[in-house]
């Protein structure tokens, strides 16, 4: 626990934060303003969904759609059990309107599968099983540049500049592995809305150094939250904002890196999962994230606030090697949401690690590329008497880039627990992924 230390921000705090942003800005007002960057996608024969709305081209907006299709069976120990998953469909959309102002708007639909599906998708139903997914907002925010290069954005809404580690900001769009480390986004429905926070953020590159801080509003209805009178004594829960009202603070999250050799884009927060070759990327980061009295625990009739405080180290390294290509990523996460506490086997005190990497195997056919891969993980729980593990191992096959993609995992996982010889659940995933 970091409870020796008061993160909450006060008006001095906020005062700084205001003065260094400032400071940047007009340090970067007196350098000459480069070309913007545009957002970075691998190798694709794809053009790009563009509506150019200047003559020149400096005023578009671009779209993008994808979606990502899966055949599973997340316990092949005990016979077939295939389902059929919608796993994302997306649209988004985002317009460079002027030199200085950029606004996105994204929404879509996860996870849909014949268990959670609506009967006649409104949700209008009685029966308390059903929560169907349902498309929603994911991201909308507007975005202003105040520095005359890239040393200084400003920008406001529902958005995805997360802090903490690579993979908490992660792009869907192309992966290395099948999907992210899910313990990744380790505030997802806790203080923000499937990942993207309310709020305020700043973001900006200084050479070779890129950084986004945010100021955030936590959600009201948290994951496995609830009002006073219904917690349990000696229970602890996401429910500072809920229970403690505005006694609960603001969310206060940023990550930075280095780029050691080619440097990545900022102009959107979804990190790149593998260049597929096209770069030469070696990244070291590290984030946080902060959330005064975030969690509460109920000790003798009375809420007593918890901080929740998490940080990440992690390195990143994808390039060419002949004609082939390699990608490595390592991340340690701390994370401390309070004394002992859990939410099922995603979410919990104490620490993780996660790794993964990945060849391209240098030969080309008209069919595609291959790329096999591993990636494992390890999570220690305060809550569990026993830590867990993930073992992934699977295949990318690149029809056209991550444009165009067949993905094939098996995976072998033992969730955090307390229980005498604890069983592994090994699963299969087929995915298809097409992106526009």
């Amino acid at each position: 626990m970091f409870n020796a230390i008061n993160f909450k921000m006060t008006i001095k705090a906020k005062s700084i934060l205001v003065v260094l942003l400032a400071t940047i800005s007009l340090i970067s007002s007196a350098q000459e303003k480069p070309e913007a960057p545009e957002i970075e996608y691998p190798i694709s024969q794809y053009k790009p969904l563009i509506l150019n709305i200047s003559e020149d081209g400096s005023k578009y907006v671009r779209f993008l759609l994808w979606s990502q299709m899966w055949v599973e069976d997340f316990d092949i120990n005990n016979g077939p059990g295939k389902n059929v998953r919608i796993r994302r469909a997306r649209f988004l959309a985002y317009a460079q309107v002027s030199p200085r102002f950029l606004i996105l708007t994204h929404f879509g639909l996860n996870n849909l599968n014949f268990s959670n599906a609506d009967p006649i998708g409104n949700r209008a139903t009685n029966d308390a099983f059903v929560n169907g997914p349902q498309i929603f907002l994911h991201d909308a925010w507007t975005e202003f540049r105040i520095s005359n290069n890239d040393a200084l954005y400003v920008g406001a809404g529902l958005h995805y500049w997360n802090g903490i580690s690579r993979f908490t900001n992660a792009s869907t769009l192309n992966f290395m592995t099948l999907d992210n480390y899910r313990q990744a986004w380790a505030q997802l429905g806790l203080s923000n809305q499937f990942g993207r926070h309310i709020g305020l953020y700043a973001k900006g590159a200084l050479g070779k150094f890129q950084y986004s801080i945010a100021l955030n509003d936590p959600i009201y209805y948290a994951l496995g939250s609830a009002d006073q009178e219904e917690l349990a004594e000696g229970s602890i829960t996401y429910s500072g904002r809920r229970v403690l009202g505005e006694n609960s603070g603001n969310v206060v999250a940023g990550y930075a890196h280095y780029q050691f050799l080619d440097e990545e884009s900022n102009k959107l927060p979804y990190k790149v999962g593998s260049y597929l070759g096209e770069k030469s990327v070696f990244n070291i980061g590290a984030g946080f994230f902060q959330h005064g009295d975030g969690t509460v625990k109920l000790e003798n009739g009375e809420p007593v606030g918890q901080d929740v405080f998490h940080f990440a180290v992690d390195a990143f390294y994808d390039a060419p090697v002949g004609k082939g290509a390699i990608n490595a990523y390592l991340v340690y996460y701390n994370f401390d949401y309070g004394e002992d506490y859990a939410l099922g086997t995603t979410y919990g005190t104490g620490n993780s690690v996660y790794t993964q990497f990945g060849y391209l195997l240098p030969f080309t056919t008209n069919a595609g590329r291959l790329m096999p891969y591993a990636a494992f993980s390890a999570q220690n729980f305060e809550a569990y008497n026993n830590p867990g593990n993930l073992l992934q191992l699977g295949a990318n096959w690149f029809i056209e880039g991550h444009n165009a993609k067949i993905t094939l995992e098996y995976r072998s996982q033992l969730a955090p627990n307390s229980i005498d010889n604890a069983q592994r659940l090994n699963g299969l995933i087929l995915q298809t992924h097409i992106f526009l």
